[in-house]
């Protein structure tokens, strides 16, 4: 499947959001990952709505939101209306995950789930036929420039042999060493945010590491 990479704006410099995100874009970014977070679900704060329209008006790439959120159902009209073209939410965050799933698709938008670390694969089964996407978390979500997960490679073989007709992502301490790993695994859209917004060469120099690791 084509590989396809993903900036995450949490390592952006926020006093330079737009001009970073059209960067990326000049660079050769696929699309723009947006990390929703609560600080119920996961301990950390971060974007909501208004960010995410920010982006929107700052590219033509896809952007995606990722929520890190409770209760997502509460959301999703908010991030349609910001721009969000894929809507990702947690498998563990939402009692009513059908539902959710099934609202993003109703309203036009792709929708897509995310696991986290520790959560089974097998909880995918039932949800396979409404999403395009999947995210596995390959560090604990909350906080960005963790360390990958050593055994999220295993994971991600899984998933891929559930699912082989979606893109699978991976969202976490993703670098030009593991971007090799995800991707013999089968992952095909590789969400970096540390890697590219802090690397020496800046944004593009980030992405073409990335790009020439990968071949």
């Amino acid at each position: 499947m084509k590989l396809e990479l993903a900036p995450s704006v949490l390592s952006a410099d926020f006093g330079r959001l737009a001009e970073q995100v059209r960067e990326a874009e000049a660079a050769g970014a696929d699309r723009i990952h947006v990390d929703v977070m609560d600080g119920h679900f996961v301990p950390n704060l971060s974007m909501g709505p208004q960010v995410l329209a920010a982006v929107r008006r700052a590219t033509n790439l896809t952007v995606e939101a990722h929520l890190m959120v409770e209760r997502p159902e509460l959301f999703i009209e908010a991030f349609v209306q910001a721009g969000a073209d894929v809507i990702e939410v947690q498998v563990e965050a939402t009692y009513q995950l059908h539902r959710v799933l099934t609202r993003i698709a109703g309203l036009g938008k792709r929708a897509a789930v995310a696991l986290n670390p520790a959560t089974p694969v097998e909880s995918l089964t039932e949800v396979l036929p409404y999403v395009t996407e999947i995210n596995v978390m390959t560090v604990e979500p909350g906080f960005g420039g963790q360390a990958f997960i050593p055994s999220s490679p295993d994971k991600i073989r899984r998933v891929r042999a559930l699912a082989p007709d979606l893109d699978i992502e991976v969202d976490g301490g993703v670098d030009d060493r593991t971007a090799v790993l995800v991707r013999e695994a089968g992952a095909n859209v590789l969400v970096a945010g540390s890697f590219v917004f802090s690397h020496p060469g800046g944004i593009l120099g980030g992405l073409e590491a990335l790009r020439e690791a990968l071949g």
